[in-house]
């Protein structure tokens, strides 16, 4: 067994925090699949409130779209003949009115093949209505996808949809067009506006014939994928669906990071705490098997600090992140649901949250996460990513390092998707 993985005997017990109820539609209706397959979570986006005009990070969701084609292209990790589509407007403050919707195989940038160009029905009709709060699932449509093949979504919105539900640091290109455009394979109409954000696309599942179920790596930033190359789906979750297919381990994997995130506390640019989101987001997923969770660096490092525009977070200690890990356990324990711990990594090198008081907390959090028992399996990122030169422990390894001393580089999500794949179940 490798070093930075330690099964163990799960015991989740301890002081209950509770977790939010579930908001509208479950994600896991239907998740029987049929015999085409059964359904499985190939590509997901964890979405949050729309940014306040003004703020630089916010993209296109203060004013939303009018008139408009919205053009968003998303890498699955399942093999199989159907597909659907998720919308989400989890966040909004009036329903949304999608007028038209298609789906198709990606060529370059915003381009289609216009051979693979299908149009997406709900419940029977082209236009659909996102309610406040809710989402909707589209009809299965006949669409043979690979693992590792991208798919482009182009969304039509005849009428005004105010502000929208977003993921903000997408990593990759979301295009706009005026007009509709949802049937149009060329890229042209789309040069002009791009985002680096998504909006409104929450997942795509895939009936997978021989699929082996979900894995849901839920976290922050470094799960979100910042800190890799843009452009290239470097982040350790896609790295993790390649080595789990690469060896036979046909598992669709979501991505349920969010930038900023924290386990306790909610953030006004970063998301609601992964206590409130950890049911929606990863165990209502379809055909989930396992989470992995790694989430508490941003309670350690925000908290205490003024608020710069996005909310205040309290100093908090190690039990009470300890107490939130335990009850993301007892969710999972109670859906039968895998556990997969990671570690906190090094943050030494990160001046705007680094203190020693604050490297104590982690290392208090890391000593449970390894001891304890209570996560199925843990994964010591810590351990795999710190530099390995005396002293410098609590740092990343200058190999590892993107540069800001707390986001891995494509070399360090290659790390963590290596040991991620280690510690899942064979």
């Amino acid at each position: 067994m490798r070093p930075w993985i330690r099964r163990t005997a799960a015991a989740a017990s301890g002081a209950a925090l509770a977790l939010a109820p579930p908001v509208t539609a479950p994600w896991a209706e239907a998740t029987r699949g049929d015999a085409a397959g059964r359904w499985t979570g190939a590509w997901g986006a964890s979405l949050q409130r729309p940014a306040d005009p003004g703020e630089p990070w916010g993209g296109w969701s203060p004013q939303g779209f009018a008139d408009q084609s919205l053009r968003q292209v998303a890498r699955v990790t399942a093999t199989g003949p159907r597909i659907r589509v998720r919308l989400s407007h989890r966040y909004g403050a009036q329903p949304v009115r999608l007028a038209r919707a298609t789906v198709a195989a990606s060529a370059r940038g915003a381009a289609v093949r216009p051979d693979t160009l299908r149009e997406l029905w709900f419940s029977g009709e082209r236009e659909t209505v996102l309610p406040i709060g809710a989402e909707r699932l589209s009809e299965p449509v006949h669409l043979p996808v690979r693992a590792g093949e991208k798919l482009t979504v182009t969304f039509y919105f005849a009428t005004a949809t105010g502000p929208v539900s977003y993921h903000m640091d997408a990593l990759t290109t979301s295009y706009r067009a005026e007009g509709d455009r949802t049937g149009h394979a060329s890229a042209d109409a789309f040069e002009t506006a791009t985002s680096p954000s998504l909006y409104l696309l929450a997942g795509i599942e895939v009936a997978a014939r021989h699929g082996r179920g979900t894995v849901v790596a839920f976290g922050d930033s470094i799960t979100d994928g910042y800190g890799s190359t843009p452009g290239t789906d470097r982040r350790y979750p896609d790295r993790l669906a390649d080595r789990l297919h690469a060896g036979g381990r046909a598992f669709g994997v979501v991505n349920a990071g969010l930038s900023g995130n924290r386990l306790l506390t909610d953030s006004g640019c970063f998301g609601e705490r992964g206590l409130a989101r950890f049911r929606h987001e990863a165990l209502d997923r379809p055909g989930v098997r396992s989470v992995v969770v790694l989430l508490g660096i941003n309670d350690i490092g925000a908290g205490g600090q003024p608020d710069f525009g996005c909310g205040t977070a309290p100093d908090v200690t190690a039990d009470r992140l300890i107490e939130g890990h335990r009850a993301l356990i007892r969710a999972a324990k109670r859906r039968g649901v895998t556990t997969v711990g990671a570690t906190l990594t090094p943050f030494e090198g990160y001046a705007f949250y680094y203190t020693p008081e604050k490297e104590r907390v982690r290392d208090e959090v890391n000593r449970w996460l390894r001891t304890s028992g209570a996560y199925d399996t843990v994964v010591d990122l810590d351990r795999l990513l710190a530099d390995p030169r005396p002293g410098r422990g609590d740092a990343l390894a200058p190999g590892y390092d993107s540069g800001d001393g707390i986001h891995p580089n494509d070399a360090g999500m290659d790390a963590v998707a290596e040991a991620v794949a280690d510690a899942l179940p064979r």
